[in-house]
């Protein structure tokens, strides 16, 4: 009997691995061959596993294909750490780096305010949520991705502060935490919807969420509209990552 390699061709068009029965590539599209071989009896059963193992396989390179450790994300984290260890001892002050009322051009500030806040509590929170759900990002999408939805919630919401706040007052890590929060947790929240078991903790999520949504509670730089704003904008990037 033939080997199970035997009953596979590689497609001219896309280089995928295909069973030699079918006349057109389940991947691309193209066609393969004008009519299908006969299939010969005991053929079927055979085929059957190392298809499925085929794609186990695929799947597995591709979750392998980024670095286990996330680097943009823990980079992101640290950074966001080092900036409130600055700004604690005066070396740094608010209005300098952060939305602290009107930009008066200094739009700059938009940025560099997501890495400084003068509570270490609120720092604690914001830096564990962004190396741990920017690291899930990270690892499914690449650090490309993970950075680019750190760099769009954390401005944005920072933004819509300074636009809508008539005071602004907006320091530290929540927009671009809640953000990221919101860019992971689409997917599981859709697979939950389909009726199938979610691959990750939604709890969990919702905790560190909660956390962060009541955190301009205890420190006054936290902005709800910057939180609302990330989180906003994390919820629409997720539902983008989501449709690849």
């Amino acid at each position: 009997m033939p080997e199970a390699t035997d009953l596979f061709v590689v497609c001219r068009s896309c280089g995928a691995e295909v069973s030699k029965y079918v006349t057109e590539c389940p991947y691309c599209g193209s066609r393969m061959q004008q009519r299908a071989p006969k299939i010969a009896r005991g053929q079927i059963a055979a085929s059957g596993k190392p298809k499925r193992q085929r794609k186990r396989r695929q799947r597995s390179r591709a979750e392998l294909s980024w670095p286990n450790q996330p680097i943009v994300s823990i980079t992101l984290a640290t950074a966001c750490a080092v900036g409130a260890v600055l700004l604690v001892p005066g070396v740094l002050t608010a209005s300098q780096v952060g939305v602290v009322g009107q930009l008066d051009g200094q739009w700059w500030r938009l940025v560099t305010t997501s890495f400084f806040a003068d509570n270490l509590w609120y720092t604690a929170a914001s830096v564990v949520a962004i190396a741990l759900f920017g690291g899930l990002i990270e690892r499914q999408h690449g650090p490309i991705v993970a950075g680019a939805c750190f760099a769009i919630c954390a401005v944005g919401g920072m933004a819509a502060a300074a636009g809508l706040e008539s005071i602004p007052l907006a320091l530290g890590g929540n927009a671009a935490a809640l953000g990221l929060i919101g860019a992971w947790v689409v997917s599981p929240v859709v697979e939950t919807r389909r009726g199938e078991q979610p691959s990750a903790d939604l709890i969990g999520a919702a905790v560190c969420a909660a956390v962060l949504v009541l955190m301009p509670l205890a420190a006054v730089e936290a902005s709800s509209t910057a939180g609302a704003g990330g989180l906003v904008i994390g919820l629409v990037a997720g539902a983008i990552l989501a449709r690849r």
